[in-house]
This record gives C-alpha cells, sequence and structure tokens, in this order.
C-alpha cells in the first residue's frame, strides 16, 4: 500500500503554490471550530473548560510553510536583532530576562 503522503503530496503542493501566488486561501482554511473541552471540576461551572480551536489540516500544513519561509528569510537577511526575544524560536520573555 503506498504511503498517503506520496498521494497527497503532489496534489497539496499545486494548491499551495496557487494560494501562494494569488493570495487567496479558501474560508474554510481560515474558519476554525471551537470547542470547550472540559479540564476538571464541576461540569457546570464554564471556567472549569477550556477553548480548543480545530482547524483545517491543510490550513496548518500551509501555515507552518509559509511560517518557515519567512523564518529562514528573516534569519538570512539578519532582521532581527539578537535582543529580540518574544516570538523567536529557542528564545522566550524568561531568557529575555537574563541579560
Amino acid at each position: 500500500m503506498e504511503d498517503l503522503t506520496e498521494v497527497i503530496a503532489e496534489p497539496l503542493s499545486i494548491i499551495f503554490e496557487r494560494f501562494w501566488r494569488t493570495g487567496e486561501v479558501p474560508e474554510d482554511w481560515r474558519k476554525a471550530n471551537v470547542i470547550p473541552v472540559f479540564k476538571k471540576g464541576k461540569k457546570e461551572d464554564p471556567r472549569n473548560y477550556r477553548l480548543v480551536s480545530l482547524t483545517s489540516t491543510p490550513g496548518k500544513m500551509m501555515e507552518q510553510l509559509i511560517l518557515g519561509i519567512i523564518s529562514k528569510h528573516m534569519e538570512e537577511k539578519k532582521a532581527v536583532r539578537s535582543s529580540q526575544h518574544g516570538f523567536t524560536k529557542g528564545k522566550s520573555c524568561q531568557t529575555d530576562s537574563l541579560l
């Protein structure tokens, strides 16, 4: 049996390329189904739930591809200062306070 990755890779790459060129992404890829997930305690108390956003898998894949492209570009062009910690891979607000 053929690996599913091999079956869907080419069609998805064609779709992603089209969206990349046009700048348009299907509306259903941008929408999320938000569901409450019970944590603990009394089920009657709304504070005992956290909201989880379920989004489309192809949409998530495309987001990760774009993030990778942008991150690589920013790194190669040295567009982010070494003092930047927020939203920087391997850094956080905790590492910022160590300076």
